[in-house]
């Protein structure tokens, strides 16, 4: 299991609180750092702006919701694709949305996976222990882009 942050990318104050008490119920011990829209998360993951403290983030996973205010969901997953510093991050799309063209977009853009955030606390909990299992200790990474030749 590697000790890098989580970046939990969520506008909703109880999700993050529902999220948060979820990996601690699962003992994920990686920090997680919460971005509440989408510039914030950008600011972090390139190190610039205010919240950045000018060094990117270099997260094991970003949880990112789709439906965020100032930049949607779906642009920040178009922006870290499109750059070679963050075009391998693993990204995990967890939303309330079900709509089919959300689940489309998301993986066109390159989302590694697409998770609908279950209503229930319990099964919020198992669904974060399962997400933490998989991409933190199940899954390999990529820790650097490939070398061009």
């Amino acid at each position: 299991m590697t000790d890098q942050p989580i970046l939990l990318v969520e506008d909703n104050p109880d999700d993050v609180e529902l999220t948060l008490r979820a990996f601690k119920a699962n003992q994920i011990p990686n920090s997680i750092v919460v971005a509440k829209d989408g510039v914030e998360a950008l600011d972090l993951l390139f190190g610039a702006g205010p919240c950045s403290g000018h060094l990117p983030l270099n997260p094991a996973l970003v949880l990112l919701d789709v439906n965020l205010p100032r930049i949607n969901g779906l642009e920040v997953l178009r922006r870290l694709r499109g750059d070679e510093r963050t075009a391998l991050l693993r990204v995990v799309v967890l939303s309330t949305s079900r709509e089919q063209l959300d689940i489309t977009n998301s993986y066109r853009l390159g989302a590694a996976s697409y998770v609908c955030k279950p209503v229930g606390f319990d099964d919020f909990v198992k669904s974060a222990g399962q997400l933490g299992l998989y991409w933190l200790v199940l899954n390999e990474s990529v820790d650097s882009p490939p070398l061009r030749l």
